[in-house]
């Protein structure tokens, strides 16, 4: 399966946005709660002249019918990137799956699960292109 590259302007904003994330964790570290690293995160972002929107409602299309059922995106970057945050232990294979959903339900192309309790903010995240 081939995929269109991203642009540079996707591939310079996506460099942000794991600069972010390293930021707030090298300050923070693990153990907090996913409400702090997403204000921390933003203001990160913010602070790079970033736009963002915060817990972004997604609507379901269904059978010509458009349901509101309380999905969610954490982060969605210059109406480009979706970031969705995460402080737990364990990696759950159910990410790869909502992030995926995500990226197609809206028509995004990349996404970023981030997970802020590991010792290496490397291992945290990962990057998702469509």
């Amino acid at each position: 399966m081939s995929f269109k590259p991203l642009s540079d302007k996707e591939e310079k904003l996506a460099k942000k946005v794991v600069d972010s994330a390293y930021t707030v964790h090298k300050e923070l570290g693990p153990g907090l709660l996913e409400k702090v690293y997403e204000v921390c995160f933003c203001h990160e972002l913010s602070k790079r002249g970033i736009e963002f929107k915060r817990q972004i409602p997604i609507p379901i299309t269904y059978d010509g019918i458009e349901f509101d059922e309380g999905l969610r995106l954490n982060v969605l970057i210059e109406d480009a990137i979706i970031c969705e945050l995460k402080a737990i232990d364990q990696i759950n294979p159910l990410w790869e799956a909502q992030i995926l959903s995500h990226l197609k339900l809206t028509n995004k192309r990349l996404g970023f699960p981030i997970n802020f309790n590991v010792p290496l903010i490397k291992k945290g995240i990962k990057r998702y292109v469509l």
